[in-house]
């Protein structure tokens, strides 16, 4: 007796619905909060940060509160990463949750690769056009 391509589907289906389904919801829910939140995100960027590198004050006078704040924001950039690896194929917006995760996440070299990124002319003209629709000054280069 063969087991033919769409039976081993079928089981695979039957065996883990619940986790298909739940792998689901959060790809949809992502979906939508990525959906009504671009133009928030963006907007929160200062239209001098690709300018001018400026130290923080908030780190210096209270180090123990942005270190556990730094912990958080990693955790959370490192797992919408994560996530959106896994909605490459799976549905969701694979690519921008993964940019919304390394925007997040410190590493080696970010601030060159965010530099490079927004001197595309197409990324860096999406990008004005959202700050616009929320009142905020364009980004400086």
């Amino acid at each position: 007796m063969e087991i033919s391509f769409l039976d081993t589907i079928y089981e695979f289906l039957a065996n883990y619905k619940k986790f298909i389904f739940w792998l689901g919801s959060i790809s949809a829910v992502i979906f939508l909060f990525s959906l009504l939140s671009i133009k928030w995100l963006v907007g929160l960027i200062p239209s001098d940060y690709f300018i001018k590198k400026k130290s923080s004050k908030f780190k210096n006078n209270y180090p123990l509160t942005w270190l556990f704040s730094l912990i958080v924001k990693n955790i959370l950039g490192y797992s919408l990463i994560l996530g959106g690896i896994f909605m490459l194929v799976l549905p969701g917006q694979g690519i921008f949750t993964i940019m919304i995760g390394l925007m997040l996440s410190n590493y080696p070299g970010k601030y060159a690769i965010e530099r490079k990124f927004i001197g595309i002319p197409s990324v860096l003209k999406s990008i004005n056009w959202l700050r616009k629709k929320s009142d905020k000054p364009p980004i400086e280069i």
